[in-house]
């Protein structure tokens, strides 16, 4: 099935409205979530703020283990963010799908199984890592410490690892997403084709839907903690 995207036109700009809707939905999701959790906070959490405040603990622990521990309270909401955002987004697709036929025109997919979706969140991370460093080192500070240590005989190198850090942070976020809903989308085609197969791609569909979220789940961490990493490199001086 060669499934396509529901794409509009405005002001002569063609835009991917499948990964618009789903993007905002995914907003308003992880909206709908930490508003619902954070209601009627009390001192001894209970229901849903214990799912809440595991997140937020979780997260924590991903920031408290790769930047310094002074500049954890400065960065937590900014990794808790992009942790809630990705999750949603990942495991949105693996929920169920909506196509249009016959057309094959697909209503409903994970945004970061789009890879303007995913270089655009990598770019974000890196764009942030040098504001951060700027404004934490200055900028004299912030060049030295990013392009010229240990030596700046690898500022060449330094440059373009920081072209390459953008692409391995989006692409290994977007083909494991996208890789995950194909093979989800060959199954639920497998037992749409008769009855017998249906038998068979049922529990293959389910096992797999199964393990896509735990990727899912994998793949925020990863693209927290790598965020992260960067973003230590930048603010925390190499001796």
């Amino acid at each position: 099935m060669d499934e396509k995207s529901l794409m509009i036109e405005v002001a002569g700009i063609t835009f991917d409205a499948t990964v618009c809707i789903m993007t905002v939905l995914t907003c308003l999701i992880v909206f709908a979530i930490v508003f619902f959790c954070s209601r009627n906070l009390q001192m001894k959490p209970k229901g849903k703020q214990n799912v809440l405040e595991f997140i937020v603990d979780f997260v924590r622990g991903i920031v408290s283990d790769n930047i310094p521990k002074k500049e954890v309270n400065d960065f937590h909401l900014l990794g808790f963010t992009f942790f809630m955002f990705v999750l949603v987004s990942n495991i949105l697709g693996l929920v169920t799908k909506v196509v249009i036929f016959p057309d094959e025109i697909s209503l409903w997919k994970s945004p970061t199984a789009d890879p303007l979706v995913t270089m655009t969140l990598a770019l974000i991370a890196i764009i942030l890592s040098h504001y951060y460093g700027l404004k934490k080192q200055g900028v004299k500070g912030y060049f030295v410490n990013s392009f010229l240590k240990p030596t700046a005989i690898l500022f060449p190198i330094k440059i373009i690892e920081e072209f390459t850090n953008v692409l391995t942070l989006g692409l290994r976020l977007y083909g494991n997403i996208f890789a995950g809903e194909i093979l989800l989308t060959l199954i639920a085609n497998l037992g749409a084709s008769s009855p017998t197969k249906f038998v068979l791609a049922l529990p293959l569909e389910v096992i797999w839907q199964t393990f896509s979220l735990f990727i899912g789940a994998v793949q925020a961490f990863i693209f927290v903690t790598l965020m992260m990493v960067y973003l230590s490199h930048k603010i925390e001086a190499e001796h």
